[in-house]
């Protein structure tokens, strides 16, 4: 019920992941129904950028202007730093406060004077400002890491490599909201990297127990996390997509004309053996570097079929197998045979 500064700094890399995967799964998504040329019509969603620009700018964002309250001289205090942000946030359609603009130059009575409120992507927390200066200022000042430095314990020393007199930065170290914002970047930016599946893990109830499920806890999840938005993105696009080469090695052997090899373009031989499958046209669509299917069952249909045909064939290999392992016994018993009589006869 009580947020404070360790809560605002989890909620801005929770921030930070739901904007990644925005822009993984939505944005990348409809990106590229336009890159290959599929007809596509656009789909709504909403973009939390605008909620990270208002924590981490480096101008207005609130953790650059209580990095200011803290190393500003003269009397600086929690109730000086929300009143810096009532000024440059006022009418930031995200943030709320007491005096804030966004309350319509009245006086909102929800809100307690040393509190402000942030519309997330999950929905409003409220924050209270008590303590913000005190714990972003929680600095490891030079002198105490030159000293854990100088210990002989080696882990200690390792642990504090900052305090070695080879790299003694004259500058004010960072505080802990610059500190956090760094590793968020860096981490987003390791993230962007990679191609990450992601796992929605839905809570059915608060008591951690079973057989209790919980309607409105259940939607408020599934409406926070996105997941509505990625449901309609995806009912309206594609379910499954594959470039050409790949897709027409998996299930040229449903088709004559492609198995066991074809001689074209990758792409005319998928044309081809969907139309062998007689696959109605609705169902897929041919972009520039890549097949795409519509409808799951589209695609179990064609998995159901390549399993039936891969047992078929095994049955073909087995009985081709079979037959000349028969074959050749049989002619090695007809030589022998020959050879046997042959000498009976001589000695006869």
């Amino acid at each position: 019920q009580e947020n404070s500064f360790e809560q605002f700094i989890i909620n801005y890399c929770n921030e930070k992941l739901q904007q990644i995967f925005i822009e993984l799964t939505l944005k990348e998504e409809q990106e590229e129904y336009i890159r290959e040329g599929i007809e596509w019509t656009h789909i709504e969603y909403f973009n939390n950028a605008i909620i990270c620009d208002l924590i981490e700018n480096n101008q207005t964002g609130i953790l650059a202007m209580l990095d200011e309250e803290c190393l500003r001289p003269g009397t600086v205090t929690d109730d000086t730093f929300l009143e810096k942000l009532n000024q440059v946030c006022a009418t930031h359609q995200h943030f709320e406060s007491r005096m804030s603009k966004c309350s319509r130059f009245l006086n909102d009575t929800s809100l307690p004077h040393s509190c402000f409120r942030i519309q997330h992507y999950a929905g409003k927390v409220m924050y209270q400002v008590e303590g913000f200066v005190d714990k972003n200022n929680d600095l490891l000042y030079r002198d105490l890491s030159q000293a854990m430095w100088k210990a002989s314990h080696s882990l200690i020393k390792a642990l504090f490599p900052e305090g070695n007199p080879a790299k003694i930065n004259l500058k004010r170290p960072p505080t802990a909201g610059s500190q956090f914002k760094a590793s968020v970047a860096t981490l987003m930016k390791n993230l962007q990297t990679k191609n990450p599946n992601y796992i929605r893990c839905i809570k059915p109830n608060d008591k951690k127990a079973a057989h209790i499920f919980n309607d409105a806890l259940v939607c408020h999840q599934v409406r926070y996390l996105g997941l509505l938005e990625n449901v309609r993105v995806r009912r309206a696009g594609y379910a499954f997509r594959q470039a050409y080469e790949p897709c027409l090695e998996r299930y040229k052997m449903l088709c004559k004309q492609t198995w066991p090899h074809w001689r074209g373009p990758a792409r005319t031989g998928v044309e081809v053996l969907f139309n062998e499958l007689e696959i109605p046209e609705e169902e897929f669509s041919f972009g520039r570097s890549k097949i795409f299917i519509r409808n799951p069952r589209t695609l179990f249909k064609l998995e159901d079929l390549r399993k039936q045909r891969l047992e078929d064939l095994a049955t073909l290999i087995e009985k081709i197998y079979r037959g000349w392992k028969c074959r050749t016994r049989f002619l090695l018993m007809k030589k022998s045979q020959i050879v046997i009589s042959s000498w009976y006869r001589r000695y006869a």
